[in-house]
């Protein structure tokens, strides 16, 4: 059984290892996580990088496709949109919670918002997953 322990065990020494991202929740229909942000994900005057932003939403709903594929399937993301609606400062810390809006044979659409600890949105991203089917002799190991 694939748990949000178990996903996080897999980010080690990966980009969601190096981005702080911890995993809280993790199901077919939601996954929950935070990221604290650290000045090296910043911009200037000291704000979370918009591109901090994208990667912790992508991640989460790569989580997210992962728990709804079928054997032997993989996934990437081909298309991502993200609103920007406000700051999330150095040291504090963000909740991603990504849930589906169309989980499909051929491609899934995920919604995460991205809040502060004052419960302020920061974000809102809206991501598309390919499902990449098994092909013969190719693994995705």
């Amino acid at each position: 059984m694939t748990t949000a322990q178990t996903i996080q065990e897999g980010f080690k020494g990966l980009f969601p290892d190096l981005l702080g991202i911890q995993l809280l929740e993790a199901d077919k229909a939601h996954v929950k996580a935070e990221m604290l942000i650290r000045n090296d994900m910043c911009t200037l005057p000291g704000i979370m990088h918009g591109g901090a932003a994208m990667a912790f939403a992508d991640t989460l709903g790569a989580v997210a496709t992962m728990l709804n594929l079928p054997e032997g399937a993989g996934t990437t993301t081909i298309e991502s949109k993200t609103n920007f609606l406000s700051v999330a400062p150095a040291g504090e810390r963000v909740v991603g919670e990504c849930t589906p809006l169309h989980v499909g044979r051929t491609t899934m659409v995920w919604q995460t918002r991205i809040l502060r600890q004052d419960g302020r949105q920061v974000a809102q991203v809206i991501q598309t997953q390919l499902v990449l089917q098994p092909r013969a002799g190719l693994t995705l190991d």
